[in-house]
């Protein structure tokens, strides 16, 4: 392959030229469709989104591509049509597999994106952002949840663990071969080349505290719910002992490790009399990746020129935050454990460095032309030149934009039947029906709606025995060692007392 410095100035121009007047999809705003997507659904439903996202493809090349289905995928699961979506969700997995699969045997034809070093970021074909790798094997679990096939729902958990060690070494070799790349061309790294970016929000204390811009919470404690209902506790273990490492101090989630034995437990199965249930709020929306240019001085032969450069700014999210939900007389609290507006802006601080010295070096090489054309075109030539820099130096914010803001979960034992809920005193439209030895509940809080999920049930309460008709009151049985503590109902509480604490917080199952 030539190296960029031996293109003949022609050619830099032809390429420059090319991508900014072929408006090419790849150069198209992703963030414009999305909102227009969300605009249709917050009017005319989720269908409406759909067919707003279905009109921007044109190919059946367009019909596979990652991001396409990514966005689909989700419509889908918020329109109740599990199979349709985990098919979107399955051909976005297959893009996936195949960066991964390149990243463990090849991951120099990952790091060689030539489009983006020379030209644009909006020029790579979109891999994905890392949390978006990891929450479509979620995501693929939950829908396999929702549908009773919860064999392979325990597949997509195993190969979420995995997808999350190749995406770490992967990203460790990006970063330092972005850096090598930049000093050979002459680029340093350094403050001034982020003068004027907003770098408060990829510094505040929440992004910071993320062990990384990929793993989440949800997932491993998923993990370790599916695991627990499927009977091995074993491996349901590491799943709540990861995510209580990924959100420490998160009462749910160290519960669901703390209390594992004991619900696993022989005695416990056979006296359980409640269902035990997860429910898994969304609210909010995924954040959007904004551009914004900088104008950096490039010395050249002839003097300084002045090149333009794009870095993406994700803004923090401002969404009122959730704290409980109530249901069949009693109060759970909802603790978040996913903020993906967070994660976003970790996934950019982690990019950062290498977006930076490829955008060094498109400067520097873009400086370059700009003085050769002018030196041959003079002022018309100069400012052709300066034009298309400029058209083509966007930031990249292709983002998987239907994703929640934030996810919270509630976990508590309640009696099988039709239930009535509400989220922060707002009634949902329809009851939920609530069975077996455990149920998971998935709720959508969008825009000025509440979607409810298809309520999975899983495994059997035991059979309660008749009592004989004259027989004395029995006590209740007693719990076994790390059970989920009982929670109050409302009416047993003083008008206006405070919220029942986390040590109250959830039903005794056994009668």
């Amino acid at each position: 392959m030539t190296p960029w410095h031996l293109f003949p100035a022609r050619l830099w121009g032809a390429l420059l030229l090319g991508a900014a007047l072929t408006g090419c999809a790849n150069m198209a705003s992703h963030d414009k469709l999305a909102t227009e997507m969300q605009t249709a659904g917050q009017s005319a439903g989720i269908p409406a989104a759909l067919a707003r996202l279905d009109a921007s493809v044109t190919t059946e090349e367009d019909k596979k591509a990652l991001l396409y289905n990514l966005e689909r995928g989700e419509l889908l699961r918020m329109d109740r049509r599990y199979e349709d979506s985990t098919g979107a969700f399955l051909r976005a997995d297959t893009k996936v597999k195949e960066w991964e699969d390149t990243a463990k045997t090849s991951p120099e034809k990952l790091l060689g994106t030539v489009g983006a070093a020379l030209i644009s970021e909006r020029l790579k074909p979109y891999e994905g952002q890392d949390y978006e790798k990891v929450w479509l094997t979620t995501r693929l679990a939950l829908n396999r949840i929702a549908q009773g096939d919860f064999e392979n729902a325990r597949v997509d958990i195993k190969r979420t663990h995995e997808r999350e060690a190749v995406i770490a070494e992967f990203r460790a070799k990006e970063t330092l071969a972005a850096e090598e790349e930049a000093k050979a061309k002459g680029a340093t790294s350094g403050s001034k080349e982020l003068n004027g970016y907003p770098v408060e929000t990829l510094n505040d204390p929440e992004v910071l505290e993320l062990k990384n811009g990929y793993s989440n919470a949800l997932s491993h404690y998923l993990a370790g719910f599916l695991y627990e209902v499927l009977g091995e506790s074993g491996l349901a273990a590491p799943g709540y002992r990861k995510a209580i490492e990924l959100k420490p101090n998160t009462g749910v989630l160290e519960e669901g490790l703390r209390g594992l034995d004991a619900r696993t437990s022989f005695t416990w199965k056979r006296k359980q009399r409640m269902t035990d249930v997860l429910f898994l709020v969304e609210a909010g929306d995924a954040p959007a990746r904004k551009p914004k240019a900088f104008t950096l001085p490039v010395p050249t032969g002839s003097g300084v020129v002045a090149v333009s450069v794009s870095y993406p700014v994700i803004e923090p999210s401002n969404d009122p935050l959730l704290g409980q939900i109530s249901v069949a007389g009693f109060d759970l609290k909802l603790e978040k454990v996913v903020d993906v507006n967070v994660m976003a802006r970790r996934a950019l601080k982690d990019e950062m460095p290498g977006m930076v010295f490829r955008g060094m070096t498109r400067a520097i090489a873009k400086g370059v032309l700009q003085n050769e054309m002018q030196k041959r075109g003079g002022l018309i030539g100069g400012l052709i030149a300066a034009a298309a820099t400029v058209a083509t130096e966007q930031a990249d914010d292709r983002m998987w934009r239907m994703l929640p803001g934030r996810v919270y979960v509630a976990r508590g034992y309640l009696p099988p039947g039709e239930h009535r809920v509400s989220i922060n005193g707002r009634p949902l439209p329809e009851p939920i029906q609530i069975d077996g030895q455990y149920a998971l509940v998935p709720l959508r809080i969008y825009h000025n709606s509440v979607l409810t999920g298809k309520v999975a049930s899983l495994g059997q309460l035991p059979a309660m025995a008749a009592a004989p008709a004259a027989a004395a009151p029995v006590a209740p049985a007693a719990e076994p060692p790390g059970t989920p503590p009982k929670a109050a109902p409302r009416s047993a509480r003083r008008p206006g007392a405070a919220p029942v604490p986390k040590a109250a917080a959830h039903k005794a199952a056994v009668q």
